[in-house]
């Protein structure tokens, strides 16, 4: 499993890795949870190496429609795969109580989960030291290391960068998954802890990566984790100008994966490549058959497989990688 220099880096890039998909959560055609969809789907994700793990039951995952039981069952499903192996389930248990997130948190644990994802509480816009209190108690409450995760627009509370620092001191609370769209306030986060940090929204998982992010948490992973992976790779060794093209050819499907719901656009996309999908749940809605169009047209543009006969496609001059 790739990891980062330093030891704090090492530690948590060992703990989490360095690319993680954050995975959708399948359903049949009643909307109902496909399970063996879920497992097939993580195997495939996985299959490879591209992706160090998976992050199940977040935003993408479709967190805020699916029950407690659903929930586990996805970590279940996630875990069955990865078992015996390195790869990573982390599994989100954010939520707008603290009673309830600490109640996921401890299920998450006895699923096995391998970390646990922290949103900050959505709607009720608590105060920092609600936030904090929020945050410690939910470390609290099992030994498995926690990522927070920043993301205002969402949520309608960012967490500030002193919250952070102070979070960070927790010794459960090692990373964060930051989008925030602010890199001077990241910087100074890094700068002033030990807090691993993760590019959370993918246009930006270079530029974070070049104030001192260590790997991504990535919706684009569903059809383009090989391009994540020899991203990362080609930045930390140095080669400066590889990582920037690979962004630069990345740029349509980083647009097009989100001129809809992430969700959304993502079980568009897997649906195209023929692997475990469904629909979305109320209040998202699937793509139009215009939209979908697009995402296609998106992912052509960016040189990534519409197909899975077509392949995973990886630059020649980054076969090396591999």
């Amino acid at each position: 499993m790739s990891t980062t220099t330093g030891n704090t880096g090492t530690t948590v890039s060992r703990q989490f890795g360095t690319v993680l998909t954050a995975m959708v959560t399948p359903m049949d055609e009643r909307g109902q949870l496909d399970q063996a969809g879920a497992e097939e789907l993580a195997r495939w994700l996985l299959r490879t190496g591209w992706n160090d793990g998976v992050v199940v039951n977040g935003t993408t995952g479709e967190s805020f429609a699916t029950s407690d039981w659903e929930k586990a069952s996805m970590i279940h499903s996630a875990k069955r795969v990865t078992a015996g192996t390195e790869r990573r389930v982390i599994a989100g248990v954010g939520s707008t109580d603290t009673r309830h997130s600490i109640e996921l948190a401890r299920a998450a644990a006895e699923q096995k989960a391998d970390g646990l994802l922290v949103v900050a509480p959505y709607y009720s816009r608590p105060t920092q030291k609600g936030l904090l209190r929020h945050f410690e108690a939910i470390a609290d409450s099992t030994d498995l290391p926690v990522m927070l995760y920043d993301i205002p627009a969402r949520t309608g509370v960012a967490i500030a960068p002193e919250t952070l620092v102070t979070a960070g001191r927790h010794p459960n609370i090692v990373a964060v998954k930051d989008a925030k769209g602010d890199l001077a306030s990241s910087s100074w986060v890094m700068k002033h802890s030990e807090l691993v940090y993760y590019s959370g929204d993918d246009a930006l998982n270079l530029p974070l990566m070049s104030v001192g992010a260590v790997g991504v948490v990535s919706v684009v992973g569903h059809v383009a984790a090989n391009r994540l992976r020899a991203l990362t790779v080609a930045y930390r060794q140095g080669r400066v100008d590889d990582a920037l093209r690979i962004h630069r050819d990345l740029l349509p499907i980083y647009t097009g994966m989100f001129r809809c719901p992430g969700a959304a656009s993502a079980k568009a996309a897997l649906r195209k490549l023929g692997l475990p999908a469904g629909p979305v749940r109320g209040p998202l809605t699937d793509l139009s058959e215009e939209e979908t169009d697009l995402l296609v047209a998106d992912l052509t543009a960016a040189g990534l497989p519409t197909t899975l006969a077509s392949g995973p496609a990886v630059p020649d001059a980054l076969a090396r990688v591999y």
